[in-house]
């Protein structure tokens, strides 16, 4: 499973992928305030950061002002992926850029049903919200489920990427099921390394070096 990191973080973005850890990054109007940066430089900067997909989200809601803005996006760099909302219009951008061969997020992604529109459309990658899926009642990793199947069935090319991802656990589920990628804060992603044991281990071994008196 492909790890995207879903923050405009650059130092975060960096951190990761010196780890081997970062295979894209997913980005939207909401991340892009909360770094204070400048929309277009900071999804430059973030595209030389990592040779992997960087979804730049339109914010127009019609077929023309998104083709308008995916222009522009899609000059930033060879591997910006548009990202576009699953409403019709959006199915419509999506239909005519990939038709272009360039690389498309379909995002805000509640349902199998949409799931199909999205494939159908030929989506590059679909974003199923499965922590706000939670929040609201619902199962959102049975949604990932029925997604995985309903693909399988007719292989779909698109890529199901598991978004609004709040814990490990999600994270671990995911891989289970057998999602191609998931986003998720850094926190989230640099979290999967902890366990207890391997901090007792640590703390043991570090422990029995110290009486030996020797150094490295």
């Amino acid at each position: 499973m492909k790890f995207f990191a879903d923050t405009a973080d650059t130092a975060e973005i960096r951190d990761l992928a010196e780890a081997g850890l970062l295979d894209g990054v997913t980005t939207n109007p909401s991340l892009i305030m909360k770094s204070g940066c400048d929309f277009i430089e900071v999804t430059k900067e973030i595209c030389g950061l990592t040779s992997g997909p960087v979804s730049a989200e339109v914010v127009s809601l019609d077929h023309a002002g998104m083709m308008r803005e995916a222009e522009k996006l899609r000059k930033i760099a060879d591997n910006v992926c548009i990202k576009v909302p699953l409403t019709i219009d959006g199915l419509k951008t999506c239909r005519a850029l990939t038709s272009d061969g360039t690389m498309v997020n379909v995002t805000l992604c509640f349902s199998a049903n949409q799931a199909l529109l999205a494939a159908k459309a030929g989506a590059t990658f679909v974003s199923p919200f499965v922590g706000r899926h939670d929040d609201n009642g619902f199962d959102g990793m049975e949604l990932i489920r029925d997604i995985r199947l309903i693909y399988d069935n007719y292989a779909f090319a698109t890529e199901i990427l598991v978004a609004s991802v709040r814990h490990t656990i999600h994270v671990l589920e995911a891989a289970k099921i057998g999602a191609d990628v998931m986003t998720a804060p850094p926190a989230v992603i640099k979290a999967l390394v902890k366990h207890v044991l391997t901090d007792k281990g640590i703390e043991g071994f570090m422990a029995d070096w110290a009486k030996t008196g020797q150094s490295l």
